[in-house]
């Protein structure tokens, strides 16, 4: 691993991994119904604050995709197949949790499958997602950069939490009871 490794156009950047995520992603959220999609992007009840922070986070994404995009893979390093690997599970994670997601009724709080371990399974997924694909580029300006997206993107989540809140009431305050705010742990 490099703090910051060269940059550079290539097909063997990280650019690959990234494009078959957001393809998969991009694909279901086709298949989903409109309402399922609308719902996943809802924002109401967010206050000004948080959508700032959502929008600083969304800025300081664009650089981490940049990084990723300019940024070869780099199989030399041993970070790569833990990298790798943690691509995989947080790619399955985050296909499960959207297909539990999808499946359940749109006025219910959604508490079944990957959402038993975490009221937050999907941005589990993301970051696992986004950490190894740091690994595997080798780089610790990106690996930074996407540790520093989650500290914000916890922001979000608790945002996200106080709306289901207001939406479900005590069902969701059950709920909270029952299942960790991320994967086993907090």
């Amino acid at each position: 691993m490099k703090f910051f490794p060269p940059l550079e156009l290539g097909w063997l950047n990280g650019w690959i991994l990234l494009v078959a995520f957001y393809a998969v992603f991009g694909l279901l959220m086709l298949l989903f119904p409109r309402e399922v999609v609308a719902r996943l992007y809802d924002r109401t009840g967010w206050s000004e604050k948080i959508r700032k922070v959502s929008m600083a986070a969304k800025l300081a994404a664009i650089i981490v995709f940049l990084l990723i995009f300019l940024t070869p893979l780099n199989a030399m390093t041993r970070a790569f197949i833990p990298g790798i690997i943690l691509y995989v599970l947080g790619f399955v994670l985050m296909v499960i949790s959207l297909i539990n997601y999808r499946n359940t009724p749109l006025n219910e709080p959604v508490v079944q499958g990957a959402y038993r371990f975490s009221r937050n399974p999907q941005w589990a997924a993301l970051v696992a997602i986004m950490l190894g694909i740091t690994l595997t580029i080798g780089s610790w300006i990106a690996t930074i950069l996407v540790a520093s997206l989650t500290i914000l993107g916890h922001l979000r989540i608790v945002a996200e939490e106080k709306a289901c809140l207001d939406q479900y009431g005590e069902s969701f305050q059950e709920y909270m009871q029952k299942a960790p705010r991320y994967l086993l742990f907090f």
